[in-house]
């Protein structure tokens, strides 16, 4: 089965199997710890526990690293997929319709194809590395703005600390916060954001993975706080601090931040 095929079919799964507790106290529900050494709560649970069960009959990978479950095997002959079963959990349990299911296939360490499901809307971001990025299969581009004072970028920082973004923040024209990586990664992609900026030192493969691609696919460009490559361990208790943009803005970006 092709991969991206595949996640389509994934994405009906998990989006049937969650509906019942987006927006509920029981979908909160803390059950465990889990790999990334945060609490897992049912909702999270329930939507790996699909991906999970499909690998099984369907082994697309050699091995699945989620944010949940951590490193597992599987019977097929080569590959990684890297899986956040719901990015923006708190979104889904609070109801707030922004939360996504982010999953990427690797080999030797670089990602070849990415797939952003939003669980809410029932929109699907995907990329093939080299041949681009689509929203719903039509082709989409990052925007064209060129100008700090007329962007629109999401801004985390640890504990909402506005310090090292105040610059920043001050100069372009819409601050957004939206709450789920993947889902804004490719919000860039098709041009609805200008920016991601992630401050916290929290973000992880799993989170990132798949929106990168569709970022970088779509014409954006993705990096340190320095400017540089960005490189994640195949470790979901590891995070990095992230700057995405539509390219254009990427060289600005680094210097307020600087």
């Amino acid at each position: 089965m092709e991969f991206l095929d595949a996640c389509t079919l994934l994405a009906r799964d998990v989006r049937g199997a969650i509906r019942d507790l987006v927006g509920t106290e029981e979908g909160g529900r803390n059950i465990r710890m889990g790999a990334d050494l945060t609490p897992t709560k049912l909702i999270d649970q329930v939507a790996e526990d699909c991906v999970l069960r499909f690998l099984q009959d369907h082994p697309l990978c050699r091995t699945l690293i989620s944010e949940e479950a951590g490193k597992v095997e599987f019977p097929g002959e080569s590959g990684t997929i890297f899986l956040d079963p719901i990015d923006g959990t708190y979104n889904a349990v609070a109801g707030i319709p922004f939360y996504a299911l982010s999953i990427a296939y690797a080999e030797g360490g670089t990602v070849l194809q990415g797939f952003v499901h939003d669980l809410s809307s029932g929109e699907t971001f995907s990329a093939i590395r080299g041949k681009g990025a689509w929203l719903d299969g039509r082709a989409v581009r990052v925007s064209g703005i060129s100008n700090l004072d007329e962007s629109a970028m999401s801004i985390y920082g640890r504990k909402f600390d506005p310090r090292r973004v105040m610059h920043i923040g001050q100069k372009i024209r819409r601050w957004r916060l939206l709450g789920a990586s993947a889902l804004e990664l490719a919000y860039i992609g098709c041009g609805r954001i200008d920016g991601f900026i992630d401050i916290r030192g929290t973000l992880r493969v799993t989170d990132a993975a798949a929106g990168m691609l569709i970022c970088t696919e779509a014409g954006g460009k993705v990096s340190d706080l320095e400017g540089m490559p960005i490189r994640f361990p195949d470790e979901v208790t590891i995070g990095r601090c992230m700057v995405a943009t539509n390219g254009v803005l990427h060289h600005k970006v680094i210097e307020y931040l600087r």
